[in-house]
C-alpha cells in the first residue's frame, strides 16, 4: 500500500507514477510516457503485463526460503501493485501460504530486521487525542475497510508488539486477492501500546514503543478514540476488523463495540464460522448430524450452539454437547472459568488432570483446537479419538504450523486414515505405508473474513451479528432479507452485482480523455 504513498515522498514524483506507465495499447505507451514525463526513464520495450508476470514468477521459483519470497512478494506490492495481485490471484493456492499464514508469522518475528517500508498507520499511546490528525495523514480519503491489531496475541507467537503490522497487510491483501476488494479502499492499523516482550524491549531493531504494555484506562480510551475517529473519517458503515488482540480484551470490545460501529473479530467469530464449516461439511462423511457431535472445543462455541438450535434443539440441550479445555484444565464448575465461558462450565465428569483424561471421558467425537497450544493432541490423544470414533474429526487450527495441535502426518497415521482433518496453516499430502495418499484440509479464516467483508461493504452494514457468520455463504442476500443492509436501491441480481464491482488487475491509462469538437474552427479569423 506504500507504493501509493511515493508521489507524496518522493524526490522526484514524475518517477514514481513508472509502475503504472504501461498499458495494453502498445501504440500509446511511448505518448502516455511523454505526457508523464517519464520518456527515457525506462528501457525502450513496452511490455505486456503477460511478460512481466512472467519474470515475476520465474524470480519466485528460484527462491527456496519462504522468508526470502516474502521480501521479494512485499516488494513487488510497493512498487507494482497490480502485477503483485495477478500473481497472487493465479496462484492463490502456492503464494497465500507466503503473504499469509503461515510465512507471515516469521515475517513478523522478523519485521525489526527485514523493515523496508511502512505499509499501514501506527498509532501509539502517545498519540492519544490525535488519532483523527493521523488518519488525516493517510492519502486515501475513501477508506471501507480498517484492519486493526494491538500485537499482543500475534498468531499462536503472543506478544509481539508493532511487529505484529504484518497481520492487518496480509489479512488486506487476502480482502483483494480473494474477494476483489479494491486496495485502496484498505487500511492496515497497528495500535502500540508497548509490549511485554523482554527479547522486544532489548531489541535495538525493535521498531515500537520500548515500555511495558499499558493496560490502564489509557488503553481503553485510546481504542475508543480510534473507533469514533474511524467513523467520523470515512464513515459509520466502515468495516472495522479487531485481529490478534489478547482473548480477554478481545471478547469485551467485541461486546463493547458491536451495537455501536461495523465491526468484527475474525479470531472469534472468523475462526468459529470455519470451524463450524468443517463441522458441516464432516456430516456427509460421518452420517452424522450436527446435533450428534459431542465436543472438547478449545475456544469456539456460541456459533455451533446457534447452529444446533437452528434445527430444533434447545440453548441448554446444545450447550451440553461443547465441553472446553484451557490453560486451566477442563472447564468443570469447580475450575476458575473466563465469564467468556461461563456458558460452557459443565459439572465434573469425573476425575481430569489432562487433555487425554478429557478425551476418554467425554467421549469427543470432535476436537477441535484454536488456542495456539502447541501439540496438545499427542499421539495418545489421536489413538483414542481413533478408537472411540470410525471417523474422528480433528481441527488443529491453531496458526502458524509449529502452534498446530498435531500434524497431519500424525492424524492420518495415527488413524489409519480414517481421520476428518483440517488445520490452519497448510499441511502437505500425507502418504500412508500402504501407499494410500491424503491430502490435508485447510480449515483457515481465509475462507471466511473476504466474502463477509466484500459483502458488509457492498451492501453498507453498519452492525454484525454473529447470524452473519453463520449465513457466511450467503452474506449478501442474509443482511438484505434482515434489513441490515443501508445501501440501496437492493441489487436485483446480486452475484452480477458483485461481479461488476470487484477490482481487476489491469492497467490503467493515464492518457487523459481528448476529443474533437466538431464544427469548431480554432483558426484566427483573418481579413
Amino acid at each position: 500500500m506504500l507504493s501509493r504513498l511515493r508521489t507524496t515522498w518522493s524526490l522526484r514524483p514524475c518517477v514514481s507514477v513508472c509502475r503504472w506507465a504501461h498499458t495494453k495499447e502498445k501504440g500509446k505507451a511511448p505518448h502516455e510516457r511523454q505526457i508523464l514525463g517519464i520518456h527515457g526513464l525506462l528501457p525502450p520495450k513496452v511490455e505486456t503485463q503477460d511478460i512481466q508476470a512472467m519474470r515475476f514468477q520465474k524470480n519466485l521459483k528460484k527462491m527456496t526460503d519462504p522468508l526470502e519470497k516474502y521480501i521479494y512478494l512485499m516488494g513487488i506490492q510497493e512498487r507494482n501493485e497490480r502485477l503483485f495481485y495477478r500473481v497472487l490471484m493465479e496462484d492463490i493456492e502456492e503464494l497465500m501460504p507466503i503473504v499469509y499464514t503461515p510465512t507471515v508469522g516469521l515475517a513478523c518475528t522478523q519485521y525489526g530486521h527485514i523493515f523496508r517500508r511502512p505499509k499501514g498507520l501506527f498509532i501509539s499511546i502517545r498519540d492519544k487525542g490525535h488519532i483523527r490528525s493521523i488518519l488525516d495523514n493517510w492519502p486515501e480519503t475513501n477508506v471501507a475497510a480498517v484492519v486493526v491489531t494491538d500485537g499482543e496475541r500475534i498468531l499462536g507467537l503472543g506478544d509481539l508488539g508493532v511487529y505484529g503490522m504484518g497481520i492487518p497487510v496480509g489479512k488486506l491483501c487476502l480482502y483483494t486477492a480473494c474477494a476483489g476488494i479494491r486496495p485502496e479502499k484498505c487500511l492496515p492499523v497497528v495500535i502500540d501500546v508497548g509490549t511485554d516482550n523482554e527479547t522486544l524491549l532489548k531489541d535495538p531493531l525493535y521498531m515500537g514503543l520500548y515500555q511495558k504494555r499499558d493496560r490502564s484506562q489509557a488503553y481503553d480510551d485510546l481504542i475508543d478514540e480510534f473507533m469514533e475517529a474511524v467513523v467520523e473519517k470515512y464513515g459509520q458503515d466502515t468495516l472495522i476488523q479487531f485481529e490478534d488482540f489478547g482473548n480477554h480484551n478481545a471478547f469485551r470490545f467485541l461486546r463493547k463495540y458491536r451495537e455501536k460501529y461495523c465491526t468484527f473479530n475474525d479470531d472469534i467469530q472468523g475462526t468459529a464460522s470455519v470451524a463450524l464449516a468443517g463441522l458441516l461439511a464432516a456430516q456427509r462423511a460421518v452420517g452424522k448430524p450436527i446435533t450428534e457431535h459431542q465436543g472438547a472445543a478449545l475456544g469456539i462455541a456460541n456459533l455451533i450452539v446457534m447452529a444446533m438450535m437452528e434445527t430444533g434443539m434447545s440453548q441448554a440441550e446444545a450447550r451440553k454437547k461443547i465441553w472446553m479445555y484451557d490453560k486451566h484444565g477442563l472447564l468443570v464448575k469447580v475450575s476458575e472459568t473466563d465469564t467468556n465461558q461461563e456458558a460452557f462450565v459443565h459439572d465434573s465428569p469425573g476425575t481430569v488432570q489432562s487433555f487425554l483424561d478429557a478425551v476418554n471421558t467425554i467421549k469427543p467425537t470432535a476436537i477441535i483446537g484454536v488456542a495456539g497450544a502447541g501439540r496438545l493432541f499427542n499421539h495418545d490423544v489421536i489413538k483414542a479419538m481413533g478408537t472411540l470414533n470410525e471417523r474422528p474429526i480433528i481441527f488443529a487450527l491453531s496458526n502458524p504450523t509449529t502452534k498446530a495441535e498435531c500434524t497431519a502426518e500424525d492424524a492420518y497415521t495415527l488413524t489409519d486414515g480414517r481421520c476428518l482433518f483440517a488445520s490452519g496453516s497448510p499441511f502437505g499430502p500425507v502418504t500412508l505405508s500402504d501407499g494410500r495418499v491424503f491430502t490435508p484440509g485447510q480449515g483457515n479464516n481465509a475462507y471466511i473474513f473476504p466474502g463477509v467483508a466484500l459483502a458488509v461493504v457492498l451492501s453498507g452494514v453498519r452492525h454484525i451479528s454473529d447470524t452473519v457468520f453463520l449465513e457466511a455463504a450467503k452474506v449478501m442476500e442474509y443482511v438484505y432479507a434482515k434489513g441490515m443492509a443501508f445501501r440501496y436501491p437492493e441489487p436485483v441480481d446480486k452475484n452480477g452485482f458483485i461481479r461488476a464491482t470487484v477490482w481487476n488487475t489491469n492497467y490503467d491509462s493515464f492518457l487523459p480523455d481528448t476529443y474533437d469538437w466538431p464544427g469548431v474552427s480554432f483558426s484566427p479569423k483573418t481579413n
